[in-house]
């Protein structure tokens, strides 16, 4: 893991913007900005929604019973109860940016799904940065109550005007008994611009946790690597992940499942394509019970000089009724691929394209129709420079 110089970063001041009542307030840039990420800014078909500018909370709303969202700060003082999930599954010296995190003014969301609620629209929430050359720290918590089901739409974005900065985002999400969540994160970030997500995950008796996270656009650095305690009977866990790298840039990331219960089941699936950047592609399962099945897979394409894909599966079997298997593929495109759409009428660069394209495909993600076709305009752009 890097460090970086945090010196010359400012930190921006805590409600320094004032909240709005709509989120159609937004300032049209914003919102334009807020789209790149897959965000709609508006209140129809959702659950609720969280927008968070640079340190400030400044929308905060739910539009169904027994679902709550609010600025982590606000509850914090609001819940005595909710100090037992702060900092509980995740360490704050974990390293550098943990510890940085706990000193610095932090917000970010806390969402509530109550026992048995099950939305029929998605919640969504943005991070936002505003000002350019500046850290901004998040710490958030999402509790899923027993049968619960949610699914939460985030996006982290910047104004045009930020050309580097960082992003720390503390997240622990908590997935209770029969309970189910859903996450899908798009990032779309800055050419010098760096983000160092610390995610836990704590899933009990028969909960199921979904991870879908999307990077297709510029960024210098990602280090992220989510981990997944299963530890109810039957529990289970999936992280998918679609990744671009450009050139310059470094992507460590990757995930990690402990199978600490009977009966769980788990699976990290990712797919990456280095257009110059290098990417280290971890996966790490840990079989700490019996009957546990578990699945890593890696597959990688390298499409411009000096692309660099590094693929680091682990399976740790700590039991001997376990089941884990893992995939791991990386190079170029096959030539036979190229050629036979070649042979039905499609030029060569058309072909790479289309390979690519397919390659990063996120139809099985089932996202939301704002945040695909945004996913849709950033493919086209890469298609466009060529990868």
């Amino acid at each position: 893991m890097s460090q970086v110089g945090f010196e010359k970063f400012i930190v921006p001041d805590e409600d320094e913007y004032k909240k709005i009542e709509t989120i159609e307030e937004l300032t049209e840039e914003d919102k334009e900005s807020l789209a790149k990420a897959g965000i709609v800014p508006e209140d129809k078909d959702k659950a609720g929604n969280f927008v968070q500018m640079d340190q400030s909370v400044v929308y905060n709303k739910s539009f169904i019973d027994g679902v709550e969202i609010l600025g982590i700060r606000e509850a914090l003082k609001k819940y005595d109860w909710l100090w037992d999930y702060y900092w509980k599954i995740l360490e704050k010296d974990k390293d550098e940016y943990t510890q940085l995190s706990d000193q610095l003014p932090t917000d970010g969301y806390f969402i509530r799904v109550r026992k048995g609620v099950r939305p029929p629209f998605p919640i969504q929430s943005c991070l936002y940065l505003k000002k350019d050359n500046a850290i901004q720290s998040v710490h958030s918590i999402v509790i899923v109550e027993e049968g619960a089901h949610v699914m939460i739409n985030s996006g982290c974005t910047l104004s045009n005007l930020v050309k580097e900065g960082v992003h720390i985002g503390i997240s622990e999400f908590y997935v209770g008994k029969n309970a189910y969540l859903e996450f899908t994160m798009v990032h779309s970030w800055a050419d010098e611009f760096i983000t160092r997500p610390r995610t836990a995950i704590r899933v009990e008796e028969g909960g199921r946790f979904v991870s879908n996270y999307i990077s297709l656009g510029p960024v210098k650095s990602i280090e992220s690597y989510p981990t997944a305690y299963l530890v109810g009977k039957e529990a289970s866990a999936y992280f998918n992940s679609i990744l671009y790298a450009p050139p310059g840039s470094l992507l460590d990331v990757g995930g990690r499942i402990v199978f600490k219960a009977e009966k769980t089941k788990g699976e990290i699936i990712s797919r990456t394509v280095s257009g110059g950047g290098k990417v280290i592609a971890r996966g790490h399962l840990v079989g700490d019970a019996p009957k546990i099945k578990a699945h890593l897979e890696c597959d990688g394409l390298i499409i411009k000089e000096g692309g660099i894909i590094h693929a680091v599966p682990e399976l740790e079997g700590r039991n001997p009724d376990v089941e884990m298997s893992h995939e791991a593929a990386v190079g170029k495109i096959a030539e036979e691929e190229i050629e036979y759409l070649m042979a039905r009428g499609i030029s060569r660069e058309e072909a790479i394209s289309l390979i690519i394209r397919g390659f990063l495909d996120t139809s099985s993600m089932n996202l939301p129709p704002r945040t695909q076709l945004e996913v849709n305009m950033a493919l086209k752009q890469l298609e466009e420079k060529g990868f």
